[in-house]
């Protein structure tokens, strides 16, 4: 089975193929150009160089969230666009277990987190346990604090990883009493090749759907969506219709 897998959820931006146990080809940029620059030049690039036409394609994958709204959108956005057209499945993969399954094998507990802004962080901690992943916190949208102290709680080893390591290892080296460790650069940042990996476990369990049916998982809502459910609390949501369309203001 051959899966092209995706990751925008955050900086770098990434997309791989895998086929089986061997991965092809990955490709991955992380500089400050917007997802809808770079990805599908990105994708293109990557199957032209690795010769894999769309047509070798068994399986889309792509890192559902948390992460990045605009991110995450263009990513989704492309696969659910690719799938329709290829008529192939679509294989969401959490965000926060590719970022874990790239820490492999290891005693300490696995916690992935990522900076959500304001000292919060989407998180959550897995351990290995019969040769995979074992969630012991769900992926979620939590502040730093508790999250240190949840990780301490477990009083074991840990191992940090994604990009929140680089905004609050400080926090970590005040706040934990725990002996622990941050993954390095090749390992701490979102890849597709993790991400693809991963989808080949999950659809081998059933847990893949079609691209009508996916949708992105943002964990918690945006600005937006927070913005019009205060007015709606408070009695100032307005609705404005034109062409069919309604705009809250």
């Amino acid at each position: 089975m051959t899966v092209l897998s995706i990751d925008s959820s955050a900086l770098p931006v990434s997309c791989a193929v895998i086929s089986g146990n061997r991965m092809t080809a990955e490709f991955t940029i992380s500089i400050k150009l917007t997802h809808s620059e770079t990805l599908m030049p990105l994708i293109d690039d990557m199957l032209k160089k690795s010769g894999i036409g769309l047509e070798d394609i068994d399986a889309l994958a792509v890192s559902k969230g948390p992460g990045s709204f605009t991110g995450l959108r263009i990513g989704c956005a492309t696969v659910k666009g690719l799938a329709m057209a290829l008529e192939l499945p679509v294989i969401p993969v959490p965000t926060l277990e590719a970022l874990a399954y790239d820490i492999y094998c290891t005693d300490s507990l696995i916690v992935p987190m990522m900076d959500a802004r304001r000292k919060n962080v989407y998180a959550a901690i897995y351990e290995y346990k019969d040769d995979g992943l074992y969630e012991l916190m769900p992926q979620s949208a939590v502040s730093l604090d508790f999250l240190l102290k949840k990780v301490d709680s477990y009083g074991r080893k840990a191992v940090f990883t994604g990009d929140g390591i680089f905004s609050f290892e400080e926090d970590l080296r005040a706040a934990l009493s725990i002996p622990f460790s941050v993954a390095p650069p090749h390992l701490s940042m979102q890849r597709a090749g993790a991400v693809g990996a991963l989808a080949l476990k999950l659809y081998e369990k059933g847990l893949y759907t079609d691209a009508e049916s996916f949708r992105p998982d943002y964990i918690k809502p945006s600005q937006a969506e927070r913005e019009k459910a205060l007015a709606e609390k408070n009695g100032t949501l307005r609705e404005l219709s034109a062409g069919g369309h309604s705009l809250y203001v």
